[in-house]
């Protein structure tokens, strides 16, 4: 893959960051609170969302079906949107405990990947990077996740075009690397630690690591 521009970047950024060990998570159904959690907020917020869910002990896929609607959205009020986030929870919740008891098993199911996510993406509020993030890093399924740092960064590299669509990056990545779980789940982390650091809006581009070796717009 000496050629591969995807696979050169992946390698650049894990020799200047080292491994991110992401998804922060004591259990599979903790990745999917977080998941849901965090669509359009910053991490920092869902961290205090998913600290009062532990301080209750509603990690779990039947007490957070079971708690009143009312004290859920009170709980993870820290992610903001927190009325639309209580369904969804609720939702993404009682499709895997009706269909599969818990996320435990449900990570356990011999269903092919893209099986799985077809179903995620049946549940209202879980879209494309919701569903490839509980697949990646709840059930430990190879689906690449695609966010807007993704697009910001690789359309800066001239890898993509701006105008292109979630399964097209999707692919483009999937197909530009070797299918390891592990490569994975570090390589959309080290997409986010260096769109913070470096490839922002208004990009700082001098010490960044990826210039030294490829040309950016």
């Amino acid at each position: 893959m000496e050629d591969n521009i995807i696979y050169n970047i992946y390698k650049i950024l894990l020799n200047h960051y080292g491994k991110q060990n992401w998804w922060p998570a004591e259990t599979r159904y903790e990745v999917v609170v977080g998941a849901i959690l965090t669509q359009n907020t910053s991490w920092k917020n869902v961290e205090r969302a998913i600290n009062n869910l532990k301080n209750k002990n509603l990690i779990d896929e039947r007490k957070i079906l079971n708690i009143d609607e009312n004290k859920l959205k009170e709980l993870i009020k820290p992610a903001g949107f927190y009325n639309l986030k209580a369904k969804r929870l609720k939702n993404v919740t009682k499709f895997i405990v009706e269909k599969y008891g818990n996320t435990e098993k449900m990570a356990k199911s011999d269903k092919d990947t893209l099986t799985l996510r077809s179903e995620l993406l049946s549940i209202n509020g879980v879209g494309k990077e919701t569903a490839d993030s509980i697949l990646l890093y709840a059930l430990d399924r190879e689906s690449f996740v695609v966010d807007s740092y993704t697009k910001r960064m690789f359309s800066r590299l001239g890898v993509i075009s701006e105008k292109a669509k979630y399964d097209e990056i999707k692919e483009i990545f999937e197909k530009s690397l070797p299918k390891d779980l592990e490569i994975y789940k570090e390589y959309h982390a080290l997409i986010v630690e260096h769109c913070k650091r470096f490839c922002r809006k208004n990009p700082l581009c001098d010490n960044c690591p990826i210039k030294k070796v490829y040309i950016c717009d």
